[in-house]
């Protein structure tokens, strides 16, 4: 029997004798290939972009500030009408979802539903388990942004995001090549603006100050030119 041969998986050779292997994983956008992650390192990405979503909104909420997509108009909520962070959170993603399962695939679905179901949860209960003391309004606007960048930006790299604005953003950085940071910003400020019904106008500014190391954190790291795996 012949010595099987040797691909380098640095080359293109290499690279196409790899991905026409038996795979063992599929569902939808689940591919273990060199170009698409497994299952088990989207389960990681999922978790991590929850967790660090859950502290960056934890901070916001102890500041009274806002921040980006559903996500703010969730706080908005939460400050007008007293309702739960996380419950607001994902009802108002609901629709959302239509447009992820015509336009995002079934597996990019799932896993939003799957990401924000699991935000929805941490924030509910986070206020048992974590609290803050004194932080600096603009130290707290910048790390709650930069923690919400990371989030987003693990969920984005993994094909999922956290509903709302992050499905239209990735959407139209797919099909028109908009940075999704860029487009998220713009959203953002939108939400913001309304914010001034609910919120005193330096929390605002604060929020504003939160919303763009977010979203430019995601424009200079989130780009498909770059960053091949889905």
């Amino acid at each position: 029997m012949g010595r099987r041969p040797f691909h380098d998986p640095k080359t293109a050779e290499g690279l196409s004798a790899a991905a026409s292997r038996p795979i063992r994983w599929r569902f939808g956008d689940w591919h273990a290939t060199p170009t698409h992650h497994t299952p088990l390192e989207d389960a990681q990405a999922i978790v991590t972009g929850m967790v660090l979503a859950t502290l960056g909104i934890a901070i916001l909420a102890h500041l009274g500030f806002l921040t980006s997509g559903v996500a703010g108009l969730a706080l908005i909520a939460s400050y007008a009408f007293g309702v739960n962070v996380g419950l607001a959170f994902f009802v108002i993603n609901m629709p959302f979802y239509l447009l992820a399962a015509l336009r995002m695939g079934p597996a990019f679905t799932i896993k939003t539903f799957l990401a924000v179901a699991g935000l929805s949860v941490m924030t509910a209960v986070q206020p048992d388990y974590l609290t803050f003391g004194s932080i600096h309004p603009a130290v707290g606007a910048v790390v709650a942004g930069l923690l919400l960048g990371f989030a987003l930006l693990a969920l984005f790299r993994h094909r999922t995001s956290l509903g709302g604005a992050g499905i239209l953003a990735i959407y139209l950085q797919d099909k028109l090549g908009w940075r999704a940071g860029l487009t998220q910003l713009a959203i953002d400020l939108t939400i913001l603006g309304l914010a001034f019904a609910v919120v005193d106008w330096d929390k605002v500014l604060y929020s504003i100050l939160g919303a763009v190391c977010l979203n430019g954190f995601l424009a200079i790291n989130h780009r498909t030119d770059r960053y091949l795996a889905r």
